[in-house]
């Protein structure tokens, strides 16, 4: 049996999906299980409730031998190492308890980065829960999600620009949303690792937020150009929101961990996954793109 986190997630459903194509036995944990899709429900175990619950987690676990772990985002949280360490904590325990074997979290690239690196270093601290139990554990660490720039769809597609905190030609490292439950989906059916490993997974180009605009102008068949923000006003920005002091600097260290290069080391270690940005960009933007149109 694997239990998954999040499975109506980018990530976590397309996991679950991968892991029911190779006839895997597969019990969920979700919120809310009308969420799922029909051809999914019908396949899987469902639990339902968060997996910071400890009385969830004892019902998931049950004779699991993987567990795929993923903290959701939760905006009302008084600051992100807080949310993540209430998960991890919850999860190390559960899987002490009911004697589950591997664990594959999703983390972050730059491990090991020497200054304060908001939401990143949230998910630092869980690797190092997470890290200290019994099972062998693989934390994927990914640098920026492609899928991030689906938030932006409206300016992109509307007014044909897109917004980072980056200099425009600063080499970006990017990965999809796919390969990484792909990746997921390899080690939770071989079984065969062990120990506690940081796993980098990294698509095979770093383009610059220039290089960028220029694959999307050619895919989209319409101009994109890049601006730059930068992090006093995107935290302005975010103020304007209605963001806490907390969840601000949360977000404004990440991006300056993010500007400052914490992904270049593991970027250099990793072996590249299939999705390059212009293969993303024809498959997954464009047809978002063309249904905003619609």
């Amino acid at each position: 049996m694997i239990v998954v986190t999040t499975p109506t997630g980018q990530i976590g459903g397309r996991l679950v999906r991968r892991l029911l194509d190779r006839d895997e036995q597969v019990r969920v944990v979700v919120r809310d299980a009308a969420r799922l899709d029909d051809t999914v429900r019908e396949r899987v175990e469902t639990v339902e409730g968060s997996h910071d619950d400890p009385a969830v987690l004892d019902k998931a676990l049950p004779g699991a031998r993987a567990l795929f772990w993923l903290v959701p985002p939760d905006p009302r949280a008084a600051g992100a190492e807080e949310h993540y360490l209430r998960f991890a904590r919850a999860g190390a325990a559960a899987v002490a308890r009911h004697g589950v074997g591997h664990v594959v979290g999703v983390s972050s690239a730059g491990h090991g980065w020497p200054a304060p690196a908001g939401l990143l270093s949230a998910a630092f601290a869980m690797d190092a829960v997470l890290g200290d139990v019994p099972a062998a554990y693989r934390a994927l660490s990914m640098p920026f999600y492609m899928e991030n720039l689906l938030r932006q769809l409206d300016d992109i597609r509307g007014q044909g620009t897109f917004t980072l905190t980056c200099a425009g030609d600063l080499p970006l490292a990017t990965v999809s949303t796919r390969d990484i439950a792909d990746t997921a989906a390899g080690l939770l059916t071989d079984l065969s690792w062990a120990g506690r490993e940081n796993l980098p997974v990294f698509g095979p180009d770093r383009l610059t937020p220039d290089g960028m605009a220029r694959v999307m102008t050619e895919e989209l068949g319409r101009p994109v150009a890049y601006r730059r923000v930068s992090i006093e006003d995107y935290a302005a920005l975010l103020r304007s929101r209605g963001a806490g002091d907390r969840a601000v600097r949360d977000v404004t260290e990440m991006l300056a961990a993010q500007d400052h290069g914490i992904y270049d080391a593991d970027w250099a270690a990793a072996e590249p996954t299939p999705t390059d940005f212009r293969t993303w960009c024809g498959d997954v933007l464009r047809p978002a793109a063309d249904a905003w149109a619609s």
